[in-house]
């Protein structure tokens, strides 16, 4: 044989129905891989799009934290600082109290005991411009979250667990406590609660 009898198309052994056939499996081949790529390629774009909606939304939720964390700090930044002028206004009031009535009004403590009033004003008025308010528990129900129980007392006149005096003034900052009240509670009357048992 002869190299133009190799090259002759006419000696090959494969008919274009085979040659057709292999092409055909090939292609088929060709696109079952080609599937199989965008098959995990759109599972990694899936993967992807997951992880940077989470990405968004803990970069947001760190966002807000932040922004509470720091609104809270400018809040909140004077409440030790107010926890020792609650001392001062006590003071006041503490002086003003000791003054005996007959004597608040001669002319020797008349003015002092105005003055003393005016500064006390004064001092509660700053504290309600940062937010800061006295609390007046008397007359009210014992409350654990704002009161601190210094003794009972027996009153049949008020329910049990009735504020009667107040030893000390609470506090709160915004929403917070600043300062529980020190409190007498009554004991001995009716229920504070009355229970239907009819019902």
């Amino acid at each position: 044989m002869t190299m133009s009898d190799d090259k002759n198309p006419a000696n090959d052994t494969q008919s274009p129905e085979e040659m057709a056939a292999q092409n055909g499996d090939q292609a088929e081949t060709s696109v079952d891989a080609a599937e199989d790529a965008l098959a995990l390629a759109q599972d990694e774009i899936g993967k992807l799009k997951d992880q940077i909606l989470r990405a968004m939304a803990e970069t947001e939720n760190t966002r807000r934290r932040m922004k509470k964390e720091n609104d809270d700090a400018q809040k909140y930044a004077i409440a030790n600082f107010a926890k020792e002028m609650l001392t001062v206004a006590d003071n006041f009031r503490r002086a003003l109290d000791a003054v005996p009535k007959d004597d608040a009004q001669s002319d020797t403590f008349k003015n002092l005991v105005m003055g003393v009033e005016a500064t006390e004003r004064q001092l509660l008025a700053s504290f309600e411009r940062f937010g800061i308010r006295k609390l007046d528990p008397m007359g009210q129900a014992f409350d654990p979250h704002f009161h601190q129980v210094m003794m009972e007392q027996e009153d049949l006149a008020h329910p049990a667990g009735t504020v009667i005096a107040v030893l000390q003034p609470g506090y709160m900052i915004h929403d917070r406590l600043l300062r529980e009240a020190m409190v007498v509670v009554a004991k001995g009357g009716a229920p504070a609660h009355k229970v239907d048992t009819t019902a």
